[in-house]
């Protein structure tokens, strides 16, 4: 079945990115994100519009968004709208729509981006490096 909740959006973070770590171990990364949009009313005058996302991220992508991005930084966002609710210590019941990211990228529009691969397992014949460690490799040894 085709994915229907998906959303690309481009802004600007908000905050740097907030890696956290779950009970089991696992990365999460969190941070904001301010969607801009102008457009001309119908008195011919500019009218702007900011909105403001919490974005999410998991795994290998948390820590790269942790180690990549900045505040201000203008990046792309691929995702998932996700809707939470809970009940606050006062009993007040609460929700919020935040995005769950699946891929993150530069806007180029305004920059330019170096890409560095971070290489993990052992596919490349024993090539790696510590965790974190940028492994230079030759073309060949590229797998794709």
């Amino acid at each position: 079945m085709a994915r229907v909740n998906n959303l690309t959006i481009v802004g600007n973070l908000t905050r740097d990115p907030e890696l956290r770590f779950t009970p089991a171990g696992n990365p999460v990364a969190s941070f904001g994100i301010a969607v801009n949009r102008s457009w001309q009313n119908s008195s011919g005058e500019w009218v702007e519009e900011t909105n403001f996302f919490d974005v999410t991220t998991w795994s290998s992508l948390a820590e790269n968004c942790a180690e990549s991005l900045s505040k201000g930084d203008r990046v792309i966002v691929s995702g998932r709208l996700n809707w939470r609710s809970w009940e606050n210590s006062d009993g007040t019941k609460r929700s919020k729509v935040d995005i769950v990211a699946d891929a993150i990228g530069p806007s180029l529009e305004f920059a330019t981006a170096k890409i560095t691969k971070n290489v993990k397992g052992e596919a490349l014949g024993g090539k790696i490096g510590p965790v974190g460690e940028n492994v230079n490799l030759a073309d060949e040894d590229i797998p794709f």
